[in-house]
């Protein structure tokens, strides 16, 4: 697997500060994709231990909420089979960290039933991760009020609960704690 970019400091995608890897490779294509340079599979660097491992120095810190994975496309098969073992470490390492992921794949119809982004690491890294935000980008959906998603059809969902009661638990965002 390669990878794009990795933010350090990032507010816009997750609650709070968080770490965010931008995997590289993605098939869906969504017009105006505000990243479409990582749909190349090949764009990018090397996702290596070494990568990984500042990652988790990066995540170490007391301010950093968690890490968020993005692209391209983590849900890839490709990119599952590569994001899966690094997973279980910062779950395993940093289990007080949250783990959100955005992807192109819709998670009741095409990541809990048969699909082209269905395989056998599917089910454990949906274990893994605390919220999905679901659901290809749509240039005419596009809201900028929305908080982080691009477009009206795009979920925020709470993967724990939704995995417990077999159907989808929208997240509730800190800021609608408040309310």
């Amino acid at each position: 697997m390669h990878y794009g970019e990795i933010k350090n400091y990032d507010i816009a995608n997750g609650e709070g500060v968080r770490v965010s890897l931008f995997v590289s490779g993605c098939t869906h294509h969504c017009k105006n994709c505000f990243n479409a340079e990582t749909w190349d599979f090949n764009y990018g660097k090397p996702f290596t231990e070494e990568t990984e491992d500042l990652l988790i120095e990066y995540l170490l810190h007391d301010y950093i909420d968690g890490l968020t994975v993005l692209g391209g496309e983590p849900f890839e098969p490709s990119n599952q089979s590569a994001l899966l073992p690094f997973l279980k470490r910062v779950r395993q390492s940093l289990p007080n960290k949250t783990i959100w992921c955005y992807t192109g794949y819709l998670f009741d119809e095409e990541l809990l039933n048969e699909s082209r982004a269905r395989c056998e690491y599917t089910d454990e890294m949906l274990s893994l991760i605390d919220v999905l935000v679901d659901g290809e980008f749509v240039q005419d959906l596009y809201d900028i009020s929305l908080s982080f998603r691009g477009s009206s059809n795009q979920r925020i969902i709470d993967i724990p609960k939704s995995l417990e009661t077999g159907s989808i638990v929208n997240y509730r965002l800190r800021s609608e704690h408040i309310l």
